[in-house]
């Protein structure tokens, strides 16, 4: 059995975004046309870079502020994910410049609990590697509150399980809207911990 294996899901790219600067506090993403993409992540965006300081998520690992890999260089987050996210909240949608989101995409079920290491690949052969889950955090409760009042509070809960996940550049290309994304799963079994 192959350590990876291409599957039959996809998923298209439905809108594209950068997180340019991180000056002020809430997250102030915008949208993109395409999404050229080198070791690094997207040049020129807050999260790019092949390196980066630890944050508070892996203080269990290195002190906070240590030089570490980058595995987030890319969030991506589902359709499917955030009009839940949204029905939950008592809204009619969300915009994912509003959650620093990198890549919204359509078509995968269950998206943010694809397992780690997972490839999607597009049709350049731009391929990302999926890290892990990321967690809902304040910084797009705070930016949902600067635009809606105080419907950002309720991000949180409503993102739990469903904020989609953070992911690496693998082999670089240019993403575009509209382009299909193919899934590979790890050809491992479950963990058991024993």
């Amino acid at each position: 059995m192959p350590a990876l294996i291409p599957t039959d899901h996809t998923a298209c790219i439905v809108w594209l975004g950068r997180v340019p600067h991180r000056d002020r506090r809430p997250v102030d993403g915008e949208g993109v046309a395409d999404m050229p993409l080198d070791f690094g992540g997207m040049v020129g965006e807050h999260h790019a870079g092949t390196t980066r300081p630890s944050c508070g998520r892996v203080t269990a690992q290195h002190p906070k502020g240590t030089e570490i890999a980058n595995v987030r260089q890319l969030s991506i987050v589902s359709v499917e994910e955030m009009d839940a996210i949204a029905a939950e909240m008592g809204l009619d949608g969300l915009d994912p410049a509003w959650l620093g989101a990198s890549i919204l995409i359509e078509g995968i079920g269950d998206f943010t609990h694809v397992p780690p290491s997972s490839r999607l690949q597009g049709p350049d052969g731009a391929t990302l590697v999926v890290d892990m889950e990321n967690e809902p955090c304040q910084l797009p409760a705070m930016k949902i509150e600067e635009e809606l009042g105080e419907a950002g509070r309720r991000f949180k809960p409503a993102a739990e399980g469903r904020r989609g996940v953070t992911a690496w550049v693998e082999r670089p290309g240019t993403l575009h809207e509209g382009d299909i994304l193919r899934l590979h799963v790890p050809g491992q079994r479950s963990w058991r911990g024993r």
